[in-house]
């Protein structure tokens, strides 16, 4: 007998559009995002991926429809937002013991001190992510996937239900993507839900749902429904996307350029992920 897993939703969006000025950059979207799972968002460069992120968080304010976080056993959902550590000055003066503990600064009052069990939050967040020997270290001082985890322990740091990450993985050594990718996914097995924006197909391949984006949700369910040759042509197009042979290949902007195509599971920190027909040309 087959057995279907059915998952409770987390976020519900109607006919969702958000516009900076006259710039639309989502145009109107409905979708659901699973919860207790991992969901991909991906898709080019000015997408919306980063878009979605901050309407979930609920930093945008929304031209049309709806978006809503529904709540798990009738209690709020809280939130933790991890931005790309490129969009934050690495060279402020400021430790990574430091930077963990602005995660829990949201539940603070202006006047209030930190109790052990903030204490405790900040240093299981920096163990979970392997920075506790980095915690007197200043960001200027470290690697990009230091500096990485750091942020990503910030988030770990801060209540929350649903963990927001804006290319986690993106532009770091393997090690650090791989300590980052243990997280993610131990994350579910808290209880929590995951929401990952990304540029590797791989990633979206073995995540538990994706979202498709350009300029809109393109598609939105398992990965192997949504990750479509006909949907990537639809999302990325002719000039970035080519089928040679069978096979897709993505030219990936989000990489840095080499002299030529190479497969995603050739670098992938995933050696479970089987042999794919995604292709990228970097």
């Amino acid at each position: 007998m087959l057995l279907v897993l059915v998952r409770e939703v987390a976020v519900r969006a109607e006919d969702l559009v958000v516009s900076y000025g006259n710039v639309i950059a989502l145009d109107r979207s409905s979708f659901e995002i699973p919860s207790g799972a991992i969901t991909a968002v991906i898709g080019p460069n000015g997408s919306g991926k980063s878009t979605l992120l901050s309407t979930i968080a609920g930093l945008v304010k929304l031209s049309g429809g709806s978006i809503e976080l529904l709540p798990d056993h009738e209690r709020e959902p809280t939130i933790s937002f991890v931005l790309q550590t490129t969009k934050v000055n690495d060279a402020l003066p400021i430790s990574v013991e430091e930077v963990v503990a602005m995660g829990r600064y949201a539940d603070k009052g202006p006047f209030e001190r930190f109790k052990k069990e903030d204490a405790d939050a900040i240093s299981l967040a920096m163990e979970r992510t392997g920075v506790s020997d980095l915690a007197r270290r200043h960001l200027n001082h470290l690697s990009g996937g230091q500096r990485q985890r750091a942020f990503v322990a910030q988030g770990l740091a801060q209540d929350h239900d649903l963990l927001l990450l804006d290319e986690p993985l993106t532009g770091i050594d393997i090690a650090a993507a791989q300590a980052i990718d243990r997280v993610i996914h131990n994350e579910i097995t808290r209880g929590c839900s995951v929401i990952m924006t990304t540029h590797d197909l791989t990633e979206a391949r073995i995540a538990d749902h994706a979202l498709l984006l350009s300029g809109k949700v393109v598609a939105s369910g398992p990965p192997e429904e949504v990750l479509t040759a006909e949907n990537l042509m639809t999302a990325y197009g002719p000039s970035l996307l080519h089928v040679e042979d069978g096979q897709v290949f993505l030219d990936d902007a989000a990489h840095a350029p080499t002299a030529s195509r190479h497969l995603h599971r050739d670098r992938t920190i995933h050696t479970e992920a089987s042999p794919g027909d995604f292709h990228s040309e970097n």
